[in-house]
Order: structure tokens, then C-alpha cells, then sequence
């Protein structure tokens, strides 16, 4: 009976140990190995709905859960100068999974990407993406296709995911990728991963510059029309149409993002028609009040713009809350300057004007008097007649 109660437990054992065994781990390493320097070597790691909490290892010899009849999104992930594992993946898989059916392929060569030189890392991007190349060359012999091939890069995940494009001269259905050094914090790889949710679109409106786009120069997505403007993440695929009429097929999108998820932004333009004799250079501070007495101030630093009797000034502002019905607006008017007497801005016309919901009515105030540095607080009214 002993002996059986033994092999009882010595059977539990070998039962949980390949269960572990048979979950595949991301690669963890340390900073010793970034010091010393890893030799390459990629793994995928499996992850689809019917799998998404133990990731199976890939294999040329099959697979009991890919699909190759479905979408495939290849994870690719870019230098690790400490080793560690990327701590969004698990986000990003469960994420993903919630709103598509597909496989999801972790590729995982942190053996090659681990390293304090950049240039050492750099040099295996080539090597993942003929790895990759092949890998898909065996999907596409099983039933995939290219069309349905969708790869996301993260800093030379990215150069990865381009070189593999560059395979298929260009016939990949879609590559994603973002400059992980440029954002602080892995902020485009946030950013993409709040587009899952749909709580509200980041929304991206075409200009030639950032400037332009911050003057209030390119506020109209009519060069989308019939769609609405483009909007960031996972679901930007929406416009490809229109993108490939073009000639060359690119195109370039602007976007101001709040603090905190969800990121988004709320875009309203507000035209300000002055009559002060002399020029007048400042920027506003703007405040909306909705009935229920929720204040949010505009997340934009304007630059300085310059007030010109009877010339409309465009600013563009963004609100971190979507207030549908507005009952108050508070405005206050600032040179910069610290010393002297202060200005007054003399406003002839003000309207308040939905980019994101251009459909709402747009909101009117006539004959306003600011003082610098001192707020005002007034009720908006609907637009009569005014000059655009």
C-alpha cells in the first residue's frame, strides 16, 4: 500500500512537471548575459484562443493549435539591454485574443538581442527575419496567405518586421511598427494597446507637419471622405483603401495624446475674431463646464498666437472629457510676459467648434473683453452667421 501511495504521488509529479514543461516561457536573462553577450536564437511562442494562457512552442513539425486559415500577428520585440523579458506581452496577447479570433506568434530572440551594444544586436536583425521568412514560407505551404500575414515590430522588432516585408516585396497584409527610444516610458506600445479597447479612438489628422497640424492648419479629414479621420492602433487597417490609391501609397498623420490611458483626446477648433487696433500676441487658456458641473481645460500648450482686428485666429485645443452638452466656457489670455501693464484681448466673435463630433452644434459668445492673466466665465450661446 505504501509503495502505491509512492507511485501515486511520483505519478502527480511527472503529470504537473509536463505541464509546466509544455507552457513556453519567454527567454529571461540577466544583466550578467547583456555584459558577456548571447549567442542568437529565436523561439515562437503559440498563443490562440483556445490556448491563451500556456504558449506552445513552434515547431517545423506542426502544431495542435495554429490555424493557418486565420489571421497570424507575428510579435516581435527589439533590444533588451538588461535581458528582461518585455512586460507587455501577456497584455498584448490577451488583448488581441478579446477582440479576433487569430494566432498570435511571439517571437522571442532575446538570445541575440540581449546585449549593452546596440550594434551586436543590430546585427542579428537580418538573421531573425530570414528565420521568420522561412517560417512563413511553411505557413503559406500549409494554406496561409501573405494577405493575412500581419506582423507588429517594436524598435528592432520593427527593422525585423520591414526586413521580412522587403522578402515579399511589399505583400505582407500588414506591418506595425514605432521607435521604442522616441517614447518615453514604451509609450507607443500603451498607446497601441489602448486602441484594443475601444474605450475612444486617438484620433490623427493628415498634414504635411507638426506645426501646421498645431496651427489648426489641417483640422478637416475631407481627403478621407466618405470614412471619417483616421484613427491610431490596431484599427487604422480601416483606411488602407484609400491609402493604397495613392501614389506613393503614404501618407502622414498628426496627434496630440492625453497623460493617461485611454490617451485620447478630444478636438475642438476655437476661432476668436478680434478688434483690437494693435497686434496682439498671447495664447489662451480654455475650460469647459458641463451641466453637471465637470470642468476639463484644454491639454494643448498653444504657441504664442497673434490676435489681428478683424482676422479670425484658429487654435486648435484637445480635452481629456467629451462633454455633449456644454454650459459653461472660461477663457484667460496670457502674453508670457511677467512685468508691465497688462493687455487686454478685445473679442468681436468666438466660436467653439467639435472636430470630433463635428455633428453637435457649434457654440457662439459676442463682444468679450479679456484682461490678461484674469479668467472669464461666460455662458456659450448658439452661432449665429459668422465669418470662416
Amino acid at each position: 500500500m505504501l509503495k502505491l501511495y509512492f507511485f501515486f504521488i511520483y505519478l502527480m509529479c511527472r503529470v504537473r512537471a509536463g505541464t509546466e514543461e509544455g507552457c513556453l516561457a519567454f527567454t529571461g536573462l540577466s544583466i550578467s548575459s547583456a555584459l558577456t553577450g548571447t549567442d542568437l536564437k529565436v523561439k515562437l511562442m503559440l498563443y490562440t484562443r483556445q490556448n491563451q494562457n500556456c504558449a506552445e512552442t513552434l515547431r517545423s513539425t506542426g502544431s495542435r493549435y495554429l490555424n493557418v486559415t486565420k489571421k497570424t500577428i507575428l510579435i516581435v520585440h527589439g533590444y533588451r539591454p538588461t535581458g528582461s523579458p518585455p512586460i507587455w506581452i501577456q497584455k498584448a496577447v490577451h488583448l488581441l485574443l478579446s477582440v479576433e479570433d487569430i494566432n498570435i506568434i511571439i517571437v522571442d530572440w532575446n538570445r541575440g538581442a540581449t546585449t549593452l551594444l546596440y550594434h551586436r544586436a543590430s546585427s542579428n536583425t537580418k538573421k531573425v527575419a530570414e528565420f521568420l521568412k522561412t517560417f512563413i514560407d511553411k505557413m503559406l505551404a500549409d494554406g496561409a496567405s501573405l494577405d493575412s500575414v500581419y506582423m507588429i515590430g517594436i524598435s528592432l522588432g520593427a527593422h525585423i518586421s520591414g526586413f521580412v516585408g522587403q522578402m515579399y516585396n511589399g505583400k505582407l497584409g500588414r506591418i506595425t511598427g514605432s521607435q521604442y527610444f522616441k517614447c518615453d516610458h514604451q509609450r507607443s506600445v500603451f498607446l497601441f494597446l489602448s486602441s484594443l479597447k475601444e474605450r475612444c479612438n486617438i484620433t490623427a489628422y493628415p498634414c504635411d507637419t507638426y506645426r501646421d497640424y498645431r496651427n489648426s492648419k489641417c483640422a478637416s479629414c475631407e481627403a478621407f471622405q466618405p470614412m471619417p479621420c483616421p484613427v491610431l492602433g490596431y484599427y487604422a487597417d480601416k483606411w488602407k483603401s484609400y491609402l493604397t490609391l495613392k501614389n506613393p501609397p503614404v501618407t502622414k498623420v498628426f496627434f496630440d495624446t492625453s497623460d493617461e490611458e485611454p490617451f485620447c483626446l478630444y478636438h475642438y477648433l476655437v476661432d476668436i475674431i478680434t478688434w483690437n487696433k494693435n497686434i496682439r500676441r498671447g495664447s489662451l487658456i480654455i475650460k469647459l463646464t458641463d451641466q453637471a458641473g465637470n470642468t476639463a481645460e484644454s491639454k494643448i500648450n498653444h504657441e504664442v498666437a497673434t490676435f489681428q482686428q478683424y482676422n479670425q485666429a484658429s487654435l486648435i485645443a484637445g480635452f481629456d472629457q467629451d462633454f455633449e452638452k456644454i454650459a459653461r466656457i472660461s477663457l484667460a489670455f496670457s502674453t508670457g510676459s511677467v512685468i508691465g501693464p497688462k493687455h487686454k484681448l478685445r473679442i468681436l466673435q468666438m466660436r467653439l467648434r467639435s472636430i470630433t463630433n463635428p455633428e453637435r452644434p457649434q457654440l457662439c459668445r459676442y463682444d468679450l473683453v479679456l484682461l490678461e492673466n484674469t479668467e472669464i466665465i461666460f455662458k456659450p450661446i448658439p452661432c449665429q452667421n459668422m465669418q470662416t
